[in-house]
């Protein structure tokens, strides 16, 4: 690959590595570059790691062709870079190193030699002329090793910046989240901790024209050289990149992770322009560490833990602490069943960080929700959304909820047996996934127990209910749970050949189903599945979603007068059943229904 006619990549893609440096997960592989700039003389920069070593030297014989090379430049003394070394200096006796004094002390650690009698030791500003190419240097201490150093070519202005404006991710893969979110991850993984030392070599390059960077990971930088030096700026000065909330929580038992999922919907409610939300014990620790810099505010939820907090939110608050975390706002949420302890813990390791603001408002949750908490989530999300604009009364009426009515549904009884009885559940979000495997998707709310079925079972029949069905069908599958009363107690039933009830009447076809993946989609979970029988049983039309709305479910029975006149009333449009209280949550579900608050109205 040329950089540009005289500059040529002769790097590698390792796919094989699954830590890079024994922590970072990297599941698009991760690149060990190497470059050569010919001229009068040859200089080669840098090596490769060990695994690669014939790879990475087949790749430079078939570049140099009948020539040889002068110079061997080691910007970084790091394994993945460093450890041909020893191997190039023996096939080419005649080429001389050129690396900084501290360098030169590392070769003698790892090879036994400092090659005192083939190395040019260089500094601050030093030039190794090449012919038309000179080769200036700036030596960049940690950042991230105390011996690294940089070069500049003047003549074709490139940069070979070692480890800086890396990222993780072989070069043979595309990255669909683009340069940032890897390149992020990295800059707080390995750099984060020098800001400082970042700053300074930011200054020394000051004023010099760059068109190009080299870095020895990730792919060579060309245009728009502006975004990528910015970033660097936010990064190594502790800055906001993105407005916006990080909640990095823990939970036990569902009870925090259920406050962090309400003060996300009132953050938003309340006009945060971004709200991320990781849990610590589950997604990956970089990352949330990443995005506890990219982000200007951090809520840290947790359960009280043998008196403190709980061990993956003390990595976590190490992790910030270590990297120098700095210019935030940092909120707490603390659980316990006896006595919550964690918000003072999780204080006490941060009181040593740089500006960090303590916001006025906490939760604090003993066991699990209730008003006085739920009325702290409010306050804190107000807290922390002070400096956002709220959403306008136009941007709210641009967010109808109604429309989501508009998309068509079928309406569908799934039949599972639990091992001991036969359960049904109304759904209506079924489609065709493809043709060609043949594939139904089918999702179930998480909080039905037919959902736990499928996942234990892995099969299911779909019952595709025609016009035909009364309103007595609905409620008999959809209105109780099939743990706490046998749907089928006292029937006679149809099965098919996996077993499973088919409904007798009130359908039109059935399709009995086997579950091939499985999805988390927050409050659904979503089963694709392979057909393993299908039938047409009647030539009644299908049940839409609208059909059903217009012609079968009741309307909902004229309310008596509330037995407070202050409060307020909503009614569930599919149900009917009657919310009281001063406010309908954002998050209430009908406990009948089990429909979300957009499927309420005022009842007046």
């Amino acid at each position: 690959m040329r950089i540009t006619e005289d500059i040529r990549y002769i790097g590698v893609n390792d796919h094989e590595i699954d830590l890079f440096e024994g922590q970072y997960d990297v599941p698009l592989g991760m690149a060990y570059n190497s470059y050569i700039v010919f001229d009068y003389k040859i200089a080669v920069m840098d090596t490769v790691d060990r695994h690669f070593t014939h790879e990475w030297l087949d790749k430079l014989a078939a570049e140099l062709g009948d020539r040889k090379p002068d110079y061997l430049v080691v910007h970084h003394m790091e394994p993945d870079h460093s450890a041909n070394i020893q191997t190039f200096m023996k096939l080419y006796p005649e080429a001389e190193i050129v690396s900084s004094a501290a360098a030169f002390r590392v070769m003698n650690n790892y090879f036994g030699t400092d090659y005192a009698d083939r190395r040019i030791v260089v500094g601050d500003g030093d030039t190794l002329p090449l012919g038309k190419h000179v080769l200036q240097f700036v030596t960049a201490p940690m950042v991230h090793w105390p011996e690294v150093i940089m070069s500049y070519d003047k003549y074709d202005k490139v940069l070979f910046s070692a480890d800086a404006f890396g990222k993780f991710g072989a070069l043979d893969t595309v990255d669909p989240e683009g340069w940032a979110c890897e390149a992020r991850r990295y800059y707080f993984g390995i750099v984060g901790k020098f800001g400082t030392q970042v700053q300074t070599l930011l200054g020394k390059l000051a004023g010099t024209e760059v068109k190009t960077i080299c870095p020895l990971h990730g792919p060579v930088l060309k245009d728009d050289l502006d975004y990528y030096l910015g970033l660097y700026r936010i990064w190594s000065s502790y800055g906001v990149e993105t407005e916006g909330i990080l909640i990095a929580y823990t939970s036990v038992y569902g009870h925090t992770k259920e406050a962090v999922e309400k003060l996300e919907l009132l953050l938003k409610a309340e006009g945060c322009p971004k709200v991320a939300v990781t849990d610590l014990a589950r997604d990956d620790m970089p990352e949330a560490v990443e995005d506890a810099f990219r982000y200007g505010k951090i809520v840290l939820a947790t359960t009280t833990y043998n008196g403190e907090i709980f061990p993956f939110m003390r990595t976590f608050i190490e992790e910030l602490v270590e990297r120098n975390y700095q210019n935030r706002t940092v909120a707490f949420i603390e659980n316990g069943s006896w006595a919550p302890q964690a918000a003072k813990h999780m204080r006490k390791m941060l009181e040593g960080c740089k500006n960090i603001k303590f916001a006025e408002n906490s939760v604090r949750i003993v066991g699990s929700l209730n008003d006085a908490s739920n009325a702290q989530l409010k306050a804190l999300a107000e807290e922390l959304t002070a400096e956002y604009e709220k959403p306008s009364a136009a941007d709210l009426a641009k967010q109808d909820p109604k429309a989501l009515f508009k998309i068509g549904y079928g309406l569908y009884v799934l039949t599972t047996n639990d091992g001991k009885k036969d359960n049904g559940c109304i759904v209506n979000a079924v489609m065709q996934a493809s043709s060609a495997p043949g594939r139904i998707a089918v999702c179930v709310n998480k909080q039905n127990y037919t959902h736990h079925i499928i996942q234990q079972t892995g099969k299911l029949n779909l019952n595709v209910l025609s016009v035909e069905a009364p309103f007595s069908v609905f409620q008999e599958f959809g209105f109780v749970s099939g743990r706490a009363v046998d749907k089928f107690a006292g029937k006679t039933v149809q099965r098919s050949d996996n077993g499973l009830v088919v409904l007798d009447k009130y359908i039109n076809a059935y399709l009995s189903l086997q579950v091939e993946e499985e999805m988390d989609l927050g409050s659904h979970g979503m089963f694709l599945c392979s057909v393993t029988e299908s039938k047409v049983t009647d030539k009644a039309e299908t049940m839409s979603y609208n059909y059903y709305q217009a012609n079968v479910k009741p309307r909902p029975p004229k309310a008596e007068p509330a037995a407070d006149p202050a409060k307020k009333r909503w009614v569930c449009t599919v149900c009917g059943y009657i919310y009281e209280g001063d406010e309908l949550p954002a998050d209430y579900i009908c406990p009948l229904c089990k429909h979300p608050a957009s499927d309420f109205e005022p009842l007046n």
